[in-house]
């Protein structure tokens, strides 16, 4: 019999098959070749069931009913891809062996460990686990696979990661959703996350700034010029500060104490998907998704960079002959020029900058790979750029500088200066023509600064034993700044680090494991926060929603501040890392996610309502700020109810303690969500109802972003036009006028399956 080899998506089937089974026959869902059958997931097809799943009762939301504990959770297909399920389960039956060639990671891991429970197959495993998908890399994997047994513990450690998440998320929400009369999502790693974001606004709104002064003086001892900043306690009085300046200004001074010492700049780290993500933010503004998706083409579609959803930045001991044979690859690209000036003999198994075996657990850094692009777009050029610079940055040596450090007293006053004094641009040469070889300390924020620091490329030296001239001193008005808001690039280093203000990269490197998320789901949650109305963007600048803010109130108020509580969950997630690693029992894990379950939803009972109007904000959010349809405020169902309770009504029943004149319409149960179809983005399985603001699917609490808005070109579409743009990809010629206010015909066209965008056809 054959073996059945189950990949992730098609593509990865398709490239798996080109390596092992090159004359495999195309059968559509399935590649068939003399040893082996390829097939595929389409991410996930099977889920953990909804409540209504375990009684019918769930199907309205009501805080009386729980908390829900399910003591052993069940399974269900999603019914868009049940017949690529079935198709697995029909190859699975003709073959004696299988084959986990799913992502390799613990999201990997568990759709596959999902697919083999729900089917109940029995056949013995064994597992590839490959960084790249290059065709000698698949080979090789293949050559050496394990045995499923040697994954155990990352599959337990994704069951309890998933069901910790069902059982926060559904009480949570619920209790929440059902006191307060209005739609709050909670979750085990977004509410942590969202409260990162609360307390830094907070920490704004609560700043106060406060003026102070700094004495600039300008020194001459011959032909050299310098500057120096006055040393002393922060002046507060501008008429100190003038003193100060009056005193020294145009008077002779003498050299106090003048230092030199070499220093080195080594190459900044390898990518991991967390800084990768940060640098993109930072220099393009690409949020966090959009970064994760490119790298994820570039991977999977390109081939040229290796598995991009590592936590690591080293490699390990023969990752060092790929990473040779890498940059020889990338000879006679638009590259060359740096790579002839590239040495091997800088990357070798003794350089704790790059190789570092016990900072690689599952996947080393992310790297190039020796095969070369083809047509990248603009965005997959960016992001390859930044990878393969930050790559060959390594191939040379470090940059060196002369370190001068200058105090100057005038009048018994003490003046510091420092200059940085460039002697070999060394490895920053491979940034020279985008001008990013300069860096600004880490740690130092902008109030705090005392001196400046000048940077030169020029020879710099003075005479400590004779003298010089204050040429001229002045006083430099500054003010103390507030906290900078978050960006996605510095939310995702406060998740890393679960929101400690960590600036050494060592410590925040251990902190690693206690972090918020993973590098694969922490663009998920930032996602999740933007659909839900929990924040917005304000160009780069994350900014929190009034319901945002209520729902942590509540939740503080509540007394579950632990929901909230960024160190604690960021204590969960490396629970869970250690139960992938042997090292902790999943069956204590989830016992103690039950007992905090059952406690969320004690506090929500004895807490105490609020009015509706609390969570409105006093503007509309921007159209594209709006989540999916059904997620925001007045939203005809909540956000944990699935399809098919959708399709049975659900509904949220409110809290009983409204005024006495809304009783009757607070305690309604509200009208069950218009169905108009099925949801037209590829492998999601939900379907699509209408919202107070659009047409949402309602699997958007596991990710799908799918919308349409009621109010699209000036007109408020119907359920028909809905129904056919998601059917049809389109509607019948409708009549408009144009920008002179002519009439035109023209249809509306569903320009994008995957999140509803539209455009217009004549």
């Amino acid at each position: 019999m054959k073996t059945l080899v189950i990949a992730e998506k098609p593509d990865m089937g398709r490239n798996i098959a080109a390596a092992i089974e090159p004359r495999a026959a195309n059968k559509r869902s399935y590649l068939e070749g003399e040893r082996y059958i390829i097939t595929w997931a389409i991410g996930h097809l099977i889920t953990l069931a909804e409540p209504d799943h375990y009684d019918d009762k769930y199907k309205k939301w009501n805080l009386a009913h729980l908390p829900i504990i399910p003591e052993n959770f069940k399974l269900i297909p999603n019914s868009k891809t049940k017949d690529q399920l079935n198709v697995i389960a029909d190859l699975a039956k003709r073959c004696d062996r299988l084959v986990n060639a799913c992502d390799a990671g613990r999201e990997g891991q568990h759709i596959f460990s999902l697919i083999q429970r729900y089917l109940k197959l029995s056949h013995p495993v064994h597992r590839l686990w490959i960084s790249d998908l290059t065709p000698e890399t698949i080979r090789a994997g293949f050559a050496s696979l394990k045995d499923a047994a040697e994954y155990e513990n990352l599959t337990k450690a994704a069951k309890a990661r998933s069901e910790a998440d069902w059982l926060i998320g559904m009480n949570g929400s619920r209790a929440f959703t059902t006191k307060h009369n209005v739609l709050l999502s909670v979750g085990r790693v977004q509410t942590p996350v969202l409260a990162l974001v609360y307390d830094r606004q907070m920490q704004i709104e609560a700043f106060g700034a406060t003026k102070y002064y700094e004495v600039h003086a300008v020194f001459e001892q011959g032909d050299v010029t310098y500057k120096g900043v006055w040393q002393g306690e922060r002046l507060h009085s501008r008429e100190a500060a003038d003193k100060i300046a009056a005193k020294t200004s145009g008077k002779p001074g003498r050299i106090e104490n003048y230092e030199v010492k070499d220093t080195k700049e080594y190459p900044y780290r390898l990518f991991d998907l967390t800084l990768l993500q940060r640098e993109t933010n930072a220099k393009y503004g690409f949020s966090a998704k959009k970064t994760l998706d490119v790298a994820q083409s570039l991977y999977e579609k390109h081939k040229v960079i290796s598995y991009p959803r590592t936590n690591s930045n080293y490699v390990n001991e023969q990752n060092i002959p790929e990473m040779h044979r890498a940059l020889d690859a990338l000879r006679g690209t638009a590259y060359d020029a740096l790579v002839a000036g590239a040495s091997k003999r800088f990357v070798h198994k003794g350089n704790p900058n790059v190789c570092n075996p016990s900072k690689v657990e599952d996947h080393h850094a992310i790297l190039p790979t020796h095969k070369r692009p083809g047509t990248l777009t603009p965005d997959e050029q960016k992001v390859y750029d930044l990878i393969v610079r930050r790559f060959l940055s390594h191939f040379y040596p470090a940059a060196e500088y002369k370190q001068h450090t200058v105090l100057t007293e005038v009048e018994q006053e003490r003046f510091k200066t420092s200059v940085k004094q460039l002697l070999d641009l060394g490895w920053k040469v491979v940034y020279a023509d985008l001008s990013l070889d300069k860096k600004k300390p880490r740690g130092k924020a902008k109030d705090d600064e005392e001196e400046d620091e000048a940077e030169t490329d020029a020879p710099f030296s003075i005479d400590a034993t004779a003298g010089v001239k204050n040429v001229s001193s002045e006083v430099k008005e500054k003010e103390t700044q507030p906290p900078k808001p978050f960006t996605e690039g510095t939310l995702l280093k406060a998740m890393e680090s679960a929101g400690k203000q960590i600036e050494d990269d060592e410590l925040r490197e251990a902190m690693k494991d206690s972090g918020l998320g993973t590098p694969a789901t922490r663009a998920a949650t930032i996602e999740r926060l933007k659909q839900v109305e929990y924040i917005e963007m304000q160009g780069k600048r994350i900014v929190i929603t009034k319901k945002g803010r209520m729902a942590i109130e509540l939740i503080r108020g509540a007394g579950v501040e632990l929901l909230a509580s960024p160190e604690m969950t960021g204590h969960w997630e490396r629970r869970l890392t250690e139960i992938s690693r042997g090292t902790a029992a999943d069956e204590a894990f989830m016992s103690k996610v039950k007992q905090f379950a059952a406690f969320i939803v004690d506090k929500v009972r004895m807490s105490a309502g609020v009015s509706r109007s609390a969570f409105e904000s006093e503007r509309p959010a921007t159209r594209e700020r709006k989540p999916a349809a059904g997620s925001g405020p007045g939203a005809k169902k909540p956000r944990a109810a699935s399809s098919k309770t959708a399709k049975a009504g659900s509904s949220a029943t409110p809290s009983t303690t409204a005024s006495s004149a809304g009783t009757a319409t607070a305690t309604a149960a509200a009208t069950a969500p218009s169905t108009i179809g099925n949801c037209p983005r590829d492998g999601c399985g939900g379907t699509i109802f209408m919202g107070r603001k659009g047409y949402g699917c309602s699997h958007y609490k596991t990710g799908c972003t799918f919308v349409i808005w009621k109010e699209s070109f000036g007109r408020t579409l119907t359920d028909a036009m809905v129904r056919s743009l998601i059917e049809k990809g389109r509607t019948s010629k409708l009549k408009w006028k144009d920008e002179r206010g002519e009439p035109i015909e023209a249809r509306i066209v569903l320009k994008n399956a995957k999140t509803g965008e539209l455009e217009l056809e004549s």
